[in-house]
């Protein structure tokens, strides 16, 4: 018969019997004469039933195992800890005191390598490690991910999985965890950073106070930018209406109205845009200029804003229910062969910006094809990410090469577009996470992109995002939290009453590019900082956080 204690263990020491006391610490001596690397304090209980695989092993005074766990690595678990059944835990792993860890949950302080061309299974291992702090409860079915600190009294909800690290005394729940409340009220006068303690209230404040007035002040924003002559909407008043304005308004009344622009029509808008797709092509081309024939608007795939409209209209009529009548050409039209050729021809070397906003385009257009069902030619999406996943430099971690001019801007600026439309929006892993932070924070202490004055929506997403994107290796994450913090506190100044945000926060007049584009950067530093909840959005168009969803098509 088992004996009750391997599943129960708490109560061992004051219920069991002198016998089972006796083997007990006759089995952990045992355990420390057979691995010179382990040791136990006063008082633990190891389970006959724990699977102990471990290079080192420390466990304090009170602490205990039990059946069906899984220990491997260099583990130091401190005072008053418990290892429930089923637990795993494995890797480079270190516990506070009081550390409760609930039944079947699993702390990984390793990961696997997954380069292609080379089974998972014959992959190298790297491990960052796992932190955890005093006084904190881990749930049961919870996962925390390599290179994850959890600060001291945090709560792991039942079922989370923890990818980036937990602030002291925060309740996390979800996948991805995200903060639920505060066990521990905030507190200090600083904004947190991305692995460090609390955030402070007057951010929480902040960030929601700039949230009221986005939307209080959206009808008026979205109002002043419509245009009387066509009903289009212009990017701000007196300017000429264009594609991307349209799907800028749709994208600016979903967020933050949940509903389409004021005093339109879902049904006539869905018509609007997929009425401007080339049937043959699948381009969406710039609207004619004023005065102009339809002719004079003709553009191909080498056209940046044909380009970039495969993002703009093909999320606006995502969000609002619809999608491309026609297939993306840039895509269906491409073959395993075209693609690679695509890609060597970018100039990667004298302007990575642009070759990645190529990039974007093409991994957008795949997602529309696999959205529509569209026969694509074999190996296509395989070429793209391979070549991806080959060509980034280990040294940055993105593609192409800085310049003498620019510095690391079109460097940077360039991975942000190239990794959205594919690693991002396709739910694959950055190659080379702690290099890509290595880059960016090199690139944001350049004054030329990042002093107050010079701030614009571009370069400041364009690091926001990979930051975000990188934010579970837990890599200098308070350098990174302390970047967020500063640029988060530059955003949140930036918003004019009833007009929205202008694309440079200093001298340019507000518009709907700069509004799109602010709100989703100041999501991504507030997420980065543990206070997004208070902005009462999440971006779901072509900022979107999460990979994007690709519904199953049934059979037949």
């Amino acid at each position: 018969m088992i004996d009750r204690f391997e599943h129960s263990p708490w109560d061992f020491w004051t219920a069991a019997s002198a016998e089972q006391r006796d083997a007990q610490l006759a089995r952990q001596r045992t355990l420390t004469a057979q691995h010179p690397g382990w040791s136990f304090g006063r008082d633990c209980f190891v389970a006959e039933l724990a699977a102990l695989d471990a290079d080192e092993l420390t466990l304090g005074d009170r602490s205990y195992v039990a059946a069906g766990a899984y220990l491997t690595g260099t583990l130091r678990i401190g005072a008053d800890c418990t290892i429930n059944p089923n637990a795993v835990v494995r890797g480079d792993v270190v516990f506070g005191d009081g550390v409760r860890m609930g039944a079947l949950s699993s702390v990984l302080g390793f990961n696997h390598s997954m380069e292609p061309g080379t089974p998972v299974f014959r992959q190298p291992l790297s491990s960052r490690g796992i932190r955890i702090g005093d006084d904190v409860w881990i749930g049961s079915h919870v996962v925390v991910l390599d290179g994850v600190t959890v600060g001291d009294g945090a709560v792991l909800a039942a079922g989370a999985v923890v990818t980036k690290d937990v602030a002291a005394g925060a309740v996390v729940g979800g996948n991805p965890a995200r903060v639920l409340r505060w066990r521990t009220p905030p507190t200090g006068d600083g904004a947190a950073g991305a692995g460090g303690g609390a955030p402070s209230r007057d951010l929480a404040a902040r960030v929601a106070a700039f949230a009221a007035s986005a939307r209080a002040d959206a009808p008026a924003l979205l109002g002043r930018t419509v245009d009387a002559g066509s009903g289009l909407f212009a990017d701000r008043p007196g300017a000429a209406p264009t594609v991307r304005a349209l799907g800028d308004a749709v994208e600016i009344a979903d967020l933050l109205l949940a509903s389409v622009p004021p005093g339109g029509d879902r049904a006539e808008l869905i018509v609007t845009m997929q009425g401007w797709q080339d049937a043959a092509t699948g381009v969406v081309r710039p609207l004619p200029s004023p005065g102009s024939s339809d002719a004079a608007a003709a553009a191909g795939w080498d056209d940046p804003d044909a380009a970039y409209h495969v993002l703009t209209t093909g999320y606006a009529l995502d969000l609002l229910g619809a999608g491309f009548r026609h297939p993306v050409g840039l895509v269906t039209a491409a073959t395993a062969k075209s693609v690679i050729a695509r890609l060597d021809a970018l100039p990667w070397d004298t302007d990575p910006w642009h070759a990645g906003a190529d990039v974007d385009a093409l991994g957008t257009a795949l997602l529309w094809a696999k959205r529509r069902g569209d026969a694509l030619a074999p190996g296509v999406e395989a070429a793209l990410f391979g070549w991806l996943l080959t060509h980034a430099d280990p040294g940055t971690g993105m593609w192409g090469a800085a310049s003498a001019d620019a510095g690391l801007r079109l460097l940077v600026n360039g991975f942000y577009r190239a990794s959205r439309g594919t690693l991002a929006q396709h739910g694959l892993p950055v190659p080379y996470p702690e290099a890509v932070v290595d880059t960016v924070l090199r690139h944001v202490r350049d004054d030329r992109w990042f002093a107050p004055d010079r701030l614009d929506a571009c370069n400041v997403l364009d690091v926001a995002h990979p930051l975000w994107l990188t934010r579970a290796s837990g890599y200098r994450a308070d350098e990174v939290g302390a970047v967020a913090a500063d640029l988060l506190d530059h955003a949140l100044d930036g918003w004019h009453a009833g007009a929205g945000m202008a694309f440079r926060l200093a001298g340019d007049d507000p518009g709907l590019q700069g509004t799109e584009m602010w709100l989703a950067i100041v999501w991504y530093l507030a997420d980065l900082l543990g206070v997004a909840d208070g902005l009462g959005y999440r971006p779901r168009g072509v900022h979107r956080p999460e990979p994007a969803p690709i519904p199953r098509r049934s059979g037949g």
